[in-house]
């Protein structure tokens, strides 16, 4: 096709896995390094109607990002600052830029790029904003969709476009779904188009952050603070995060830390950061109130100030996936693998929610799930790990059912790692027939050969 493709089968390999769990060997791989060699890729694969599927760091959960049909594109060659406007707070970038090195070279200008993904330093910014990704704190700042401008996208067919927020505060120009076409592209998962460049808010950098790691004795105790602390006038959280025992027993690990408040049942790590720019001191004295209200005891709790602190935090949180990765990876010659689920309910019902869950998976005569994550936004992950294809079978009837439950109480199939191909089958408990068909409709209109991204969100 060009010299941006290859097929040789060791490359194709490389591209095979993400962490998913699953394995899809392409037919072949195209790493272009500028804007006309996407162009060229799309334009004779849109002629040949062969498949394109885009890749950038391949952290996904739901196998959004392999194939075992057509090309894969991996757009990690496409990467570097294009301009950093210090006057309107912005960033543009290109897409196969690292997530995590881009955070750091803005650190050094004083500015925050506030989406925080557990694997940010795994992570390009295509492949963030195509997953809308978010992270930890969210909580304060949202996903990476309240901070995308501006986006420069390759359609199916090898045009490109520029899309950009129209920063009206009153618009009744039409269907609300085609005001802003940049919502189009965030979250799509690589199925309506290929995103080469984008444009980012910049919040000032906090002259200081303050983490506090909190054990409670109960997982309700645990739960019942972060509403508290949510709802709290005296204090402003920008993460509410939530360890049960096995993932608490996985950071523990992490630290090196084995008898740190041991009998614990449950961990809450938060963070503070005034706002404004700000360097008040953090009321600690608050959160240590709160906490002891709900059981916590003063001495089991951890303080994280200082940057070298607060990556020993990120160290210790990034642990628990990286474990269960591990473990579910030494089960795929039996046929299992990590199953890995993130739905999410108002945060007030998280508790009630988890514990349905474990009722779920005690039922089914299978191991309970490692908890962990944003429990200020109602946000569990829950990790299984299937040790051969009949366990897996099982566990997906869980989350089938698990996910029943949290739709029932407003919630939602996936908070933060999107469809993919694993979690297409369950996208219909929760949208409306009618809301599918907008869906496909737009696909129809952005990639009416439907060559992006077969197999993700839909069959």
């Amino acid at each position: 096709m060009t010299i941006a493709l290859t097929t040789d089968e060791s490359v194709r390999l490389t591209y095979a896995r993400d962490v998913s769990g699953l394995e899809m060997l392409p037919d072949a791989v195209g790493r272009p390094t500028s804007e006309q060699d996407v162009v060229d890729i799309l334009r004779q694969a849109h002629a040949e109607r062969t498949p394109v599927t885009c890749a950038g760091g391949q952290t996904s959960t739901t196998g959004a990002s392999i194939t075992d049909r057509g090309i894969i594109l991996a757009l990690r060659g496409l990467d570097g600052i294009i301009d950093l406007d210090e006057r309107a707070h912005t960033v543009r970038v290109r897409a196969g830029t690292w997530l995590g090195e881009l955070k750091r070279r803005l650190a050094s200008s004083g500015y925050l790029l506030p989406p925080d993904p557990t694997s940010e330093d795994d992570v390009t910014i295509g492949g963030a904003v195509a997953c809308n990704a978010s992270g930890a704190r969210s909580l304060r700042y949202g996903p990476m969709r309240s901070h995308v401008l501006a986006l420069r996208v390759a359609l199916a067919n090898g045009e490109v476009i520029d899309v950009r927020r129209t920063g009206l505060e009153k618009n009744t120009a039409g269907y609300a779904m085609a005001q802003e076409p940049v919502d189009w592209f965030v979250g799509s998962e690589g199925t309506l188009g290929i995103i080469l460049e984008a444009e980012l808010a910049l919040e000032p950098l906090p002259r200081r952050v303050t983490g506090l790691g909190i054990p409670f004795p109960s997982e309700s105790e645990a739960l019942a603070f972060v509403v508290a602390a949510r709802e709290s006038r005296a204090l402003a959280p920008r993460c509410l995060e939530f360890f049960d025992a096995r993932a608490f027993a996985i950071a523990r690990a992490a630290r090196g830390d084995d008898q740190w408040a041991s009998e614990a049942s449950a961990l809450v790590y938060a963070e503070e950061a005034p706002a404004n720019g700000s360097d008040v001191d953090p009321p600690l004295d608050e959160w240590l109130a709160l906490a002891a209200t709900h059981g916590a005891r003063e001495d089991d709790v951890l303080a994280f100030d200082g940057e070298s602190a607060l990556r020993d935090a990120r160290h210790m949180r990034h642990a628990v996936p990286a474990t269960m990765n591990e473990r579910g990876a030494s089960f795929r010659v039996a046929g299992g693998r990590k199953v890995s689920t993130d739905w999410a309910v108002p945060y007030r019902r998280l508790d009630d929610a988890i514990q349905s869950a474990r009722r779920l998976a005690d039922a089914a005569g299978i191991e309970q799930a490692v908890t962990y994550g944003h429990a200020g936004n109602g946000h569990p992950h829950q990790n299984f790990v299937a040790r051969d294809g009949d366990e897996l079978h099982r566990i997906e009837r869980v989350v089938e059912e698990t996910l029943r439950e949290v739709i029932a109480v407003g919630g939602t199939v996936s908070a933060e790692h999107g469809i993919g191909k694993i979690k297409r089958r369950w996208l219909p408990l929760q949208l409306h027939s009618t809301q599918l068909g907008v869906m496909r409709a737009v696909k129809r209109e952005l990639d009416p050969l439907g060559i992006l991204a077969p197999g993700n969100v839909f069959e």
